[in-house]
């Protein structure tokens, strides 16, 4: 354990030790006062991106595909009863914004007074500052698309803003710190006063500063999760609307550079989406947490940001993110080459390094295994394994070892990537160090071969090691039918047949699970390749 923590910690910056301990150490005190006044907008807010319905009655909320309610478990204690994530969303207010909302206005207005008598100033989960951040600028959307509240929810708004400005999340930066300033940059704008000038220019200045931080030159956000990814993006777009509400307050540049970064993510994301509008289910991703490529698009084109889909080459290269798209009639697969994201902030990574997701006649084959819960225990330890993804184990170890529910200590960094592009053929070689900590320093080569109507994938482990195993799960709705030891017959859900023929290597098939959203976890198959010490493994996919 003392390893685990001391390659953790050594990875991250002075700063985020820093503002650990003064987190821990000091609680703010605030001002209570009532001192506010609201700015009149010049312009109609834009219709955002509305959430699912999550409030099923006045008492009953719905998330993670858990349905709770409120006078069971109230708005904070009763662990055991709902995950964290779950009282995260109950206090985010997303409901507000949520399709169909003004048939819930009474019992909106019932929850937000009950909200405030009930979560002392200070305590509990509701004043952490990432629901303090979601749920201002919840309250602030719901106001400014044609609704009220009064002088009471208005004093509470303040406090939650002053306290947020005081416990801006600097220990974990990344997203994190990016919604905490999008919240002071809706506060700022929707107040008027001096305090409130100070809240926006707070904002202003860490959006700025994160922007060039945290999204890479090719478009991806630096966290390597396509569902993080589309979170920060609509975070982005929603900023562009707020200024387009509040005119000439925040600088036309500003705002133009937000409008070029949201085509250049919304390019990146479309990459990374497959055929069926799926997200690929690299690091924390699932679906149903973010908005949709194509919500995104519609609120992009609604703000007036023009954007022209990709037309999609053989080989699209994520070079600065490490992942590749590859693409032909038949099939789009999708490759990570990539580190597990940056080295100061890998909460949601995945030891998934050289693993690799496949779409077969636009329905989903070969998927990692994804994410269902944040809680720690076996259910995360596994989704955040490598056996969880298709990708290579050695010696039953992980390719970076992932513990807790957000930590990384040693970590895989991918190396001697090289892609050949030919007439029949695409080749895409690449190597990996995270095993080069164990005994024997083993290093995982791949190579995926791309041809018109098969796929082959090729592993070596070059250096010595006890066992090798490599994993490729199916989707839940792949039927398999073995024709011989070596051979399997895969049945798609549109009655296409597939042959998958192990060249190299001992195969197994075993139980594994899929986790295409929070809360939910699949039964499916999982073929298990033991690779040969000389030879490697080698399976060919053909249609």
């Amino acid at each position: 354990m003392f390893f685990n923590y001391f390659h953790t910690i050594r990875h991250l910056k002075l700063s985020q030790i820093y503002y650990r301990v003064k987190l821990i150490l000091v609680k703010p005190s605030i001002n209570k006062n009532i001192d506010f006044q609201i700015r009149i907008s010049k312009n109609k807010f834009c219709q955002p991106i509305l959430k699912k319905k999550s409030l099923l009655s006045k008492n009953k909320f719905y998330f993670l595909n858990k349905i709770k309610s409120i006078l069971k478990i109230g708005w904070n204690g009763n662990n055991n009863l709902v995950s964290k994530l779950w009282r995260y969303n109950q206090h985010y207010f997303d409901d507000l914004n949520a399709i169909g909302s003004l048939k819930r206005k009474k019992w909106h207005r019932k929850l937000m007074a009950d909200w405030v008598n009930n979560n002392q100033i200070g305590i509990g989960i509701g004043w952490e500052s990432y629901p303090i951040s979601i749920r201002a600028v919840n309250w602030i959307k719901w106001y400014i698309s044609g609704n009220s509240f009064s002088d009471f929810f208005k004093h509470s708004l303040v406090l939650q803003v002053r306290w947020l400005f005081r416990r801006l999340e600097w220990h974990l930066l990344g997203n994190h710190l990016f919604s905490n300033a999008k919240a002071l940059i809706f506060a700022g704008l929707f107040f008027s006063t001096k305090e409130s000038k100070t809240w926006l220019q707070k904002g202003l200045k860490i959006i700025d500063n994160e922007l060039n931080e945290q999204v890479l030159a090719d478009g991806g956000h630096f966290e390597l999760s396509p569902m993080y990814h589309s979170i920060f993006l609509e975070d982005l777009l929603d900023l562009i609307n707020i200024a387009k509400t509040y005119p000439k307050i925040i600088k036309i540049s500003q705002i133009k550079k937000w409008k070029k970064i949201a085509i250049k993510m919304l390019k990146w994301l479309d990459a990374m989406n497959h055929p069926n509008g799926d997200i690929s289910l690299f690091n924390d991703s699932a679906n149903g947490i973010a908005p949709t490529l194509n919500q995104l698009e519609n609120y992009a084109k609604r703000l007036g940001v023009n954007y022209s889909k990709n037309k999609f080459k053989k080989v699209t290269k994520l070079i600065n993110s490490g992942y590749i798209r590859i693409d032909s009639k038949d099939y789009t697969a999708l490759l990570d080459v990539a580190k597990i994201g940056p080295d100061y902030l890998p909460g949601h990574a995945h030891a998934d390094t050289l693993s690799f997701e496949i779409s077969l006649f636009r329905q989903l084959l070969l998927v990692n295994g994804g994410t269902s819960e944040y809680e720690i225990g076996s259910i995360r330890k596994f989704e955040r394994s490598s056996r969880a993804h298709n990708t290579v184990t050695i010696n039953n170890k992980d390719s970076s070892e992932v513990w807790s529910s957000f930590r990384v200590a040693r970590r895989a960094y991918p190396f001697e990537l090289k892609i050949k592009e030919l007439k029949n053929l695409i080749s895409i070689n690449c190597s990996h160090d995270g095993y080069k900590r164990l005994r024997g320093k083993p290093i995982h080569e791949r190579n995926w071969q791309f041809f018109q109507s098969s796929v082959v994938i090729e592993d070596q482990i070059k250096g010595s090691f006890d066992n090798a195993f490599a994993y490729f799960h199916f989707h839940p709705s792949i039927k398999i039918l073995k024709k011989n030891d070596t051979i399997l017959k895969l049945i798609m859900l549109n009655k296409k047949k597939v042959v998958l023929n192990i060249k190299k290597g001992k195969p197994f098939l075993e139980k594994s699970y899929y986790s295409p959203e929070f809360g939910k976890r699949i039964i499916t198959k999982c073929l298990k390749v033991s690779l040969d010490k000389v030879n490697g493994s080698s399976i060919q996919i053909s249609w």
